[in-house]
């Protein structure tokens, strides 16, 4: 049994190096995440090939990144990233390139998850 296959054992041993891989597959899962849903305006209700091609591409392997990394990071703490980054990325394209309005509301909305992704990260176990 390797060392991965130990820590999946949940005989509580951590695989270090593969903890850290499963945030930078994460990490990846959240950028597709982020490409697919910044183009689904330009796929216009998925009538347009191209942009629906990458649209589902990305989404695709975002899940496919998510499912891996979830393997060695809890369920809770991985989507409270996912959604978190995520979340505040898109916004954060749509103020710079797709001229959507940033209000104060919608500012301290994104403080509000960006401190929850915070509290269940140092809440959860790793």
């Amino acid at each position: 049994m390797g060392i991965a296959d130990a820590s999946l054992g949940g005989g509580g041993f951590v695989d270090h190096e593969g903890g850290r891989m499963a945030y930078v597959l994460l990490g990846i899962a959240i950028l597709a995440e982020v490409l697919a849903t910044s183009l689904l305006k330009s796929t216009a209700g998925f009538s347009r090939l191209w942009p629906t091609v990458g649209c589902l591409a990305g989404y695709v392997l975002a899940f496919i990144l998510l499912a891996q990394a979830v393997k060695q990071i809890p369920v809770g703490v991985a989507y409270a990233l996912w959604s978190g980054l995520g979340t505040a990325t898109i916004v954060a394209i749509g103020a710079v390139f797709l001229d959507e309005p940033v209000g104060l509301s919608k500012l301290a909305g994104i403080a509000l998850i960006i401190a929850g992704v915070v509290i269940v990260n140092l809440a959860g176990e790793h």
